[in-house]
């Protein structure tokens, strides 16, 4: 979602117009039953669109950076450039790597929170590192009965482990682009580089030190570096 690249955006707005956005069912967009990335794709098209955007250099991470792949695989002509963070261009078990952390949200969802405290150590038997659960407490909003509870709309998501992992599809995008992994990380391997270029072969691909999978969290400056020399 989009508080999560908050100070991203604030650092590149001095330089760029920045729109950071809520992908469905995350954040303050729109909650939907319906799921996958060839939607989540149209989505910013409409935006774009609604906005006069004719172009734009797209940027995002994990999930985000599948839905920016799909749309430049789609729709190549509204992407000028291409910047994918710690996501490769296949099918993934998400089942394995994320069930902890649909678990924990799911238990926060149905409970009455107080406090962001609360919530914290209410989570922390599901995900054992701090900073990917503070990551995941963004997520956390005041009701108006002043109570926390989350924005995301987990009951679906929890249902879409399928679309979530799955592959992006499309023709092959030329415009230059750039992968971003992070060198802790085992979402994109060196092995992926084949797959990588069959649908981008003008990527390049940027390794991340001190940084895993949340690597424009745990390595923001590193992350920032490899952003100035790709966009220079």
């Amino acid at each position: 979602m989009s508080d999560n690249w908050r100070t991203h955006a604030k650092f590149w707005s001095t330089q760029y117009e920045v729109h950071a956005i809520d992908q469905r069912n995350h954040g303050k967009s729109f909650h939907s039953q319906e799921f996958n990335y060839d939607l989540m794709a149209a989505d910013i098209i409409a935006y774009m669109d609604e906005r006069n955007i004719p172009q734009a250099i797209v940027l995002g991470h994990s999930m985000g950076g599948k839905t920016a792949m799909n749309l430049a695989l789609q729709y190549p002509t509204r992407v000028s450039k291409l910047i994918v963070a710690d996501i490769a261009p296949k099918k993934y078990d998400i089942d394995t790597k994320f069930s902890n952390i649909i678990k924990g949200l799911l238990h926060l969802h149905n409970l009455t929170l107080q406090s962001r405290t609360e919530a914290d150590t209410l989570l922390m038997p599901f995900v054992q590192e701090m900073g990917v659960r503070q990551f995941l407490l963004k997520n956390l909003t005041w009701t108006e009965q002043k109570t926390l509870s989350l924005r995301c709309n987990i009951e679906v998501m929890q249902h879409k482990f399928k679309e979530i992992g799955a592959a992006p599809t499309g023709l092959p995008y030329t415009g230059k682009t750039l992968f971003l992994a992070g060198k802790q990380s085992d979402y994109v391997l060196q092995t992926d580089m084949t797959s990588i270029h069959d649908l981008f072969p003008r990527a390049s691909l940027h390794w991340v030190a001190n940084a895993g999978h949340w690597l424009h969290a745990e390595n923001p400056k590193g992350f920032t570096i490899a952003l100035q020399d790709f966009l220079s």
